[in-house]
């Protein structure tokens, strides 16, 4: 099998809290993210951006997200914000997606900008396979948060797709059954 394909198939994602260091440096981070920006891009708005949160800065999120949990749930539990304050210590490297969406776009409708930006995140992924590296996309409560929002200055307009954490991976990788082709495919003959 071709060796593309074969990285390709073997992509998985890791715990975050198995993702260590070293972490994709600046060089190696833009290679990854040159695999994003050949997302397919409808006009060619290029509906996304990115924005690299490590070392201190990721105690800095952690702050934003216990704040922006407190705003939402007054009553939240010391335990709850403690996790959440852990979160983005989990990996050394978190790069956020934004969908930059251009509204009432007339041939670029705003679901298809927010797929471009999920491509691009998935393309991120496999460029992180690729180069060696482990990754996780997750997104929760603070993705659709406007109070994260605001804190990492995304336009109102604009949606948080997820937040991808990237480090090296661990020796071992996760055991998962992939489904065979034939469960998700099936051929339409017009009849």
């Amino acid at each position: 099998m071709n060796n593309l394909l074969q990285i390709l198939q073997d992509r998985h994602s890791f715990p975050a809290s198995r993702l260590s260091n070293p972490a994709p440096n600046d060089e190696q981070l833009d290679d990854i993210i040159r695999c994003a920006i050949t997302a397919p891009d409808h006009c060619q708005l290029r509906p996304w951006r990115f924005i690299k949160i490590r070392g201190d800065a990721r105690h800095a999120l952690a702050r934003v997200f216990v704040d922006a949990a407190r705003l939402r749930e007054p009553q939240i539990s010391e335990q709850k914000l403690q996790k959440l304050s852990e979160k983005p210590l989990r990996s050394p490297l978190i790069v956020v997606i934004v969908a930059t969406l251009t509204v009432d776009h007339p041939k670029a409708p705003e679901v298809e900008q927010l797929l471009s930006a999920g491509a691009a995140v998935q393309l991120m992924q496999l460029g992180a396979t690729a180069a060696g590296f482990g990754s996780i996309w997750l997104t929760g409560e603070n993705a659709y948060d406007n109070n994260v929002k605001n804190a990492l200055d995304i336009d109102s307009k604009d949606r948080i797709v997820g937040f991808l954490y990237l480090g090296s991976p661990p020796d071992d990788k996760p055991s998962r059954r992939r489904p065979a082709v034939s469960e998700h495919v099936s051929e339409w003959r017009g009849d």
